[in-house]
């Protein structure tokens, strides 16, 4: 069973016409209530307070929360999600925060987003991009840990004088920053692309592709390319998966087998594997986001990198066919 905890203190908005149990509120929080510049009075609830008031908003009674909740947990047969009267006074004016599954309940019978909800007590999971840098995953994988943020704070308006001719201070560059309904960026959305990650401990195309990366997936380009390229940055990369995971490399076919070629300067081997049966390609890199010097391999233990009859007339030397 999950441990319910207490909770810190929220702001929520209360229309002056609104007689919202006032001389509880009061009596519960002392004088702290003050004046919006839009004629709103603000007191400062916590989370339970803010439930409470949804619940009589909707006219509900304790026992009607009850009754729905219990009809909750049938459905779902855990009685986590049920809601007696006793708990929902603790949740109310006790400060108790309601674990997962009860605040599943209170979200669908107020009719709320389970988001909304949950910003009652701190939690914005529009933030969470904020917090993904803290966690350093060793193995490469598609990223959806953003998919569901539904704001995001980007540039809305540039100095008239920015040129993407010319290098420039972004900082600079962007004159007003705003929120934005990530429904308004679908107008922009391209279903041909996903994102990946680049592992912690995956060297494979270091240093072009350090781990730390952020990679854009074109799908429609899930064929090795053949061709003669001038340079490194010329010849595709592509997002691979493997029974065992992920990775980012050149690629080559050699009879029923494919060829993943690291950079000439990662300390990773080459690997070849049956294609398809263990390895396919998912699309190649089109665009790139990295961070510099946050990333060491020095203990990273490299393995031999022996070639074999097999492998023998993988290209070399930049500018030879793939």
């Amino acid at each position: 069973m999950l441990k319910e905890l207490r909770c810190n203190h929220a702001y929520f908005s209360v229309p002056q016409s609104e007689n919202l149990a006032k001389a509880r509120v009061h009596d519960t929080l002392g004088s702290d209530g003050r004046m919006s510049p839009l004629g709103v009075t603000v007191v400062q609830l916590n989370g339970g307070q803010r439930l409470r008031a949804l619940r009589e908003t909707l006219g509900y009674r304790m026992r009607d929360v009850e009754l729905a909740s219990n009809q909750i947990a049938q459905r779902f047969e855990n009685e986590e999600f049920a809601i007696p009267p006793s708990r929902l006074s603790d949740i109310e004016t006790k400060g108790i925060i309601p674990n997962i599954f009860r605040l599943y309940s209170f979200a669908a019978i107020y009719r709320r987003e389970y988001r909304e909800l949950l910003s009652f007590y701190g939690l914005e999971l529009d933030g969470i991009s904020a917090d993904i840098g803290f966690g350093h995953p060793q193995k490469s994988h598609v990223t959806e840990a953003s998919s569901n943020i539904k704001e995001v704070r980007m540039p809305t308006r540039l100095d008239p004088g920015f040129s993407f001719q010319k290098t420039t201070d972004l900082k600079r560059a962007i004159e007003q920053w705003g929120t934005v309904p990530m429904a308004y960026l679908e107008l922009f959305a391209d279903d041909r692309f996903i994102y990946g990650y680049i592992g912690s401990e995956d060297f494979t195309m270091y240093p072009i592709l350090p781990p730390g990366s952020f990679v854009q997936v074109d799908e429609a380009k899930n064929k090795i390319g053949e061709g003669i390229w001038r340079s490194e940055f010329e010849r595709p990369v592509y997002f691979v998966e493997m029974r065992d995971g992920y990775t980012c490399c050149w690629c080559s076919k050699k009879g029923d087998s494919i060829v993943l070629q690291p950079h000439p300067l990662s300390p990773v081997s080459v690997r070849v594997l049956k294609y398809p049966q263990e390895a396919e390609i998912l699309g190649q890199v089109v665009g790139v986001a990295m961070r510099l010097g946050d990333w060491r391999y020095s203990d990273f233990q490299a393995t031999p990198k022996v070639r074999s009859a097999l492998t023998s007339d993988v290209p070399g030397p930049l500018g030879r066919r793939a």
